[in-house]
């Protein structure tokens, strides 16, 4: 089985990627043999097409409702089988592999697309394209193509299997607002000249930002929706009141504990001088480092570090009295800054199974305890966390959660996540549009604005408005802000118009990402009536758009004489 032509052509429209991958595999055997496609792809991609040629006829993936799709398959297959197509494989990549059966001589050509709308963190997007052929291929290109209206700040390649040959093979064409990444390895480059095999294996990752020149933020049109992105930068930055709720259990002994220590010392050194800081840890039983918030001064930093050195692991898991402390710790803080951000951040590596084990009296009482004042983030350290207890508890208290896997640079990953939330510019930001001339916007108002992030917000324009007004009302440390912008519908339609390599409703489709994802997002956290409604409308565009999300399936047909019927669902990080 020769993989003779492997193609990944992606282009990215105003953060908004579309990746296509063509394999085409032939069967120089005298027998059939069993060819597979398998590409990994990001997790918070949606595929959105997949088909196989074979011997000129075409084989489309159908998107259906999973559940519907389960049952018209689980008659003719058993279950396993059925949902084997796509596992996570790593913190940031899920797998999807078919295999098919090719008859000698004959030809298979896999096509597979997915979608995802990029996002900024710490001051850059990144788009990670996973390269692995297990073989050497004749025809091998990458091409990246990329549109920014607003200009292209920077644009850097990263890889971790370029050797000095295969940096030849790579080509970068950049001017103001377009470049193209192309890759084209010929076979001798591919080749280990040790070994003789393929070279190509592993993360290929192109990384850029813009150009902002609008206090309110850049408006982009097409064909009737919009999407309005704002990243404000250079802002004075809130002091931050952060509890650490760490968990000593038995379970986190050894290399959990460890890599802790090294996070939370090198969090420490990140601390600003205005911030106010303090530590929790749990087993069965729950400890204060101090009693109140203290200033993250060089001596108390100090006296923390020295504490830290000494967290060891045994005993029992009581989230929820740990968490209630931390709770209470920040409702009775004083001398606090007056403009300030209070979070708190839980990790922990296991179930709640002291005190309270009940996730569900946990996840109620700790809502009631914080009332919406403090934001929560829940980091999940390794497999054995209930993650959708966490997450559920995160997205209520407007904080997120973070699985951090059990690496070696699990330290490094915690040490991410915390400089993600580390300097909060913006709090209370609404996104305001004119009511009756909006139609499906999504989220518009977000509690805290983190510097290196950004806010995107999407929607229809639903009548022949002329100019799209935008206001923005939030709080920075110094003030209260008042942003005001006009976008002339008309000139931004104009602006995408004569792109020609650009998928036309990108805008549209960009939008039908974001609410999804957001729909999604809120049914974690939504009583159980609303999250039949939440989903409902959340499969609903899944199905209109050709999205596989995790309400959806693919349904992957074959020829009549292969053994029929696979299904390839979306894996959820909650398991």
């Amino acid at each position: 089985i020769e993989i003779y032509s492997l193609h990944v052509d992606c282009k990215v429209t105003s953060r908004f990627a579309h990746t296509a991958i063509t394999s085409k595999i032939v069967n120089r055997a005298n027998e059939s043999r069993e060819a597979t496609f398998e590409v990994e792809l990001p997790k918070t991609a949606f595929i959105s097409n997949f088909s196989m040629t074979i011997d000129g006829e075409v084989y489309p993936g159908i998107i259906k409702e999973k559940a519907s799709a389960q049952q018209q398959y689980d008659a003719a297959v058993s279950q396993g089988q059925s949902a084997g197509l796509v596992k996570i494989t790593g913190r940031k990549l899920e797998q999807f592999q078919v295999s098919v059966s090719v008859a000698a001589g004959s030809k298979v050509t896999f096509e597979l697309t997915y979608e995802e709308l990029l996002k900024r963190e710490l001051g850059k997007y990144e788009l990670l394209l996973k390269v692995r052929p297990k073989q050497l291929v004749q025809h091998f290109q990458m091409d990246v193509h990329i549109f920014e209206p607003q200009g292209i700040r920077f644009l850097e390649t990263d890889s971790t299997f370029l050797t000095n040959e295969l940096t030849e093979a790579l080509t970068k064409v950049q001017n103001k607002t377009k470049a193209h990444i192309l890759f084209k390895p010929t076979v001798d480059q591919q080749k280990n000249p040790d070994v003789g095999e393929t070279l190509l294996n592993g993360d290929f990752i192109v990384r850029y930002d813009v150009e902002r020149d609008a206090t309110a933020g850049d408006i982009q049109i097409v064909n009737g929706y919009f999407v309005h992105y704002f990243a404000p930068h250079e802002m004075p930055v809130f002091p931050k009141n952060v509890i650490f709720v760490i968990d000593r259990s038995g379970s986190m002994a050894g290399r959990k504990i460890e890599q802790t220590r090294d996070a939370l010392l090198k969090i420490l050194q990140d601390l600003r001088a205005e911030d106010h800081f303090s530590f929790i840890t749990f087993n069965s039983k729950v400890s204060e480092w101090r009693s109140s918030l203290l200033e993250a001064t060089a001596e108390n930093v100090a006296s923390a570090a020295a504490f830290v050195q000494t967290l060891s692991a045994t005993g029992g898991t009581d989230i929820h009295r740990a968490l209630l402390r931390a709770v209470d710790t920040l409702h009775k803080a004083e001398a606090l800054p007056e403009r300030s951000v209070s979070m708190i951040i839980l990790l922990t590596d296991g179930q709640p199974t002291s005190g309270e084990t009940k996730v569900e009296v946990i996840q109620e009482n700790i809502q009631k305890a914080i009332g919406g004042k403090f934001a929560l983030f829940c980091l999940g350290f390794g497999f054995d966390v209930s993650y959708k207890f966490l997450e559920k508890m995160a997205l209520s208290n407007g904080g997120l959660a973070r699985r951090i896997y059990e690496n070696a640079d699990a330290a490094l990953q915690l040490q991410g996540f915390y400089q993600e939330v580390a300097t909060p510019i913006l709090m209370q930001i609404e996104m305001h549009y004119p009511e009756n001339a909006i139609e499906g916007l999504t989220k518009n108002n977000f509690k805290l604005f983190f510097e290196g992030s950004e806010i995107v917000v999407s929607g229809k324009i639903s009548n022949e408005l002329d100019l799209l007004p935008v206001e923005i009302k939030a709080q920075s440390h110094t003030s209260d802000l008042t942003l005001k912008e006009e976008a002339n519908v008309k000139e931004k339609e104009q602006v995408f118009q004569n792109q020609s390599y650009i998928f036309g409703n990108f805008i549209e489709r960009l939008w039908a990402y974001l609410t999804i994802q957001q729909l999604l997002e809120k049914s974690i956290s939504a009583p159980a009536a609303q999250q039949k409604a939440l989903e409902a409308r959340a499969l609903e565009l899944s199905l209109q758009f050709g999205f596989v999300t995790p309400l959806t399936s693919l349904l992957v047909t074959k020829p009549a004489e292969q053994p029929q019927a696979e299904l390839a669902n979306k894996p959820s990080e909650a398991g």
